[in-house]
């Protein structure tokens, strides 16, 4: 068995109930505490047998020290058809270096997010660099995942430095009752929605109209989680840039049209006059971030793990875990102008709410 067979069937295993047994480094976690019984939370936040494995690098090999070329479960065999071209690689996951930076400010000159109140560290992690897709979210639901029937095992798609941040028990009642009532929940809105039952044109389309819920589920079953806001404010500002846009370069430039995103510029870039979605890295890269992702600004929104409320202070890799039937969603979307494009925007809405405008990117650990 190779290293990245070994990788794809733990990350399988990782969605199980801890009734499963479990391999090791197939789970993510931040302390022991969140590891199934008899394996403990290593350097990796991976939870493995202590003093057996020294390390979840020795087994997952390449996999386990470089999650930007690791074949994620929703990645198998999924053909490259993501990028302006419909050629770029769907699965890729730029590394985003660490750093300080004030939440929701930047440094144009309007003035619109002046305040410097919110200061933040964030340690180095993985952002993909694309929305997730139609075709990534049809192998999630082919396995049979995101429902009652198949939760996340508890304490899976776990950030490694916020403790309890991963799946609860508590949350699997919230999920739908089984497959067939998951591919009808995203049948949201009959002029927007993604999700096709047959594979079809859609594949390399943001898939949309799914809850907090869902998108928690998918990213965990994907071996990765949903970013904290801290996480994904740094990857839109440029960190210590305080960049306007994710684009922006000077940092405090507010230029914006249909090049760099696909958003409400007053007739809508995509599907006049109403708007629409297109495919991920539609505008890429003039429209990327400083590390390389694409459409954070623009296109659905996109779901992160904190909950609504005012901003943890201090905040080194933090994340709000209060207020939980709200959650923070980022990015703006073709629905809003402008305005609401600008990385330093939050808006929160209903956990278990479907939106043709709301869907989801996953963050991953860096070794």
């Amino acid at each position: 068995m190779t290293a990245r067979t070994f990788f794809l069937l733990t990350m399988i295993l990782a969605a199980c109930t801890y009734s499963t047994p479990f391999s090791d480094c197939a789970v993510h976690c931040a302390a022991d505490a969140e590891c199934p019984e008899g394996l403990a939370c290593g350097d990796e936040g991976l939870c493995r047998t202590a003093g057996v494995i020294p390390t979840c690098r020795t087994i997952l090999g390449d996999a386990g020290s470089d999650a930007a070329d690791a074949t994620f479960p929703s990645c198998t065999g999924l053909s490259a058809t993501c990028g302006p071209a419909g050629t770029a690689d769907c699965c890729t996951s730029p590394s985003v270096t660490g750093g300080s930076f004030f939440r929701s400010y930047d440094i144009a000159s309007d003035g619109m997010y002046p305040s410097t109140s919110y200061p933040a560290t964030v340690s180095a992690f993985r952002l993909d660099k694309y929305e997730v897709t139609v075709g990534r979210f049809r192998q999630f639901v082919e396995a049979g995942m995101g429902t009652q029937l198949n939760p996340p095992a508890a304490g899976t798609g776990a950030h490694v430095r916020i403790a309890g941040s991963g799946w609860d028990a508590s949350w699997n009642g919230s999920l739908v009752a089984n497959t067939a009532a998951l591919t009808a929940a995203v049948k949201c809105d009959p002029a927007h929605q993604t999700w096709t039952d047959a594979m079809g044109a859609n594949e390399s389309l943001p898939m949309n109209c799914i809850d907090w819920y869902e998108a928690m589920a998918f990213c965990a079953w994907d071996g990765g989680y949903l970013p904290s806001e801290s996480e994904w404010n740094y990857a839109a500002a440029g960190g210590s840039e305080q960049r306007a846009y994710p684009w922006s370069s000077p940092a405090g430039s507010t230029v914006i049209d249909c090049s760099y995103a696909n958003y409400n510029n007053g007739s809508a870039c995509v599907d006049p006059p109403n708007g629409g979605v297109n495919r991920v890295g539609s505008t890429s890269p003039k429209g990327d971030g400083l590390w390389g992702q694409a459409g954070l600004a623009g296109g659905v929104l996109e779901w992160v793990l904190d909950g609504d409320g005012a901003y943890p202070n201090p905040c080194g890799d933090c994340a709000s875990l209060t207020n939980m039937l709200n959650r923070i969603i980022r990015g703006g979307s073709f629905i809003y102008d402008a305005s609401f494009q600008r990385g330093a925007t939050r808006k929160a809405i209903a956990v278990a709410f479907h939106g043709g405008d709301i869907g989801a990117r996953c963050a991953r650990s860096v070794p």
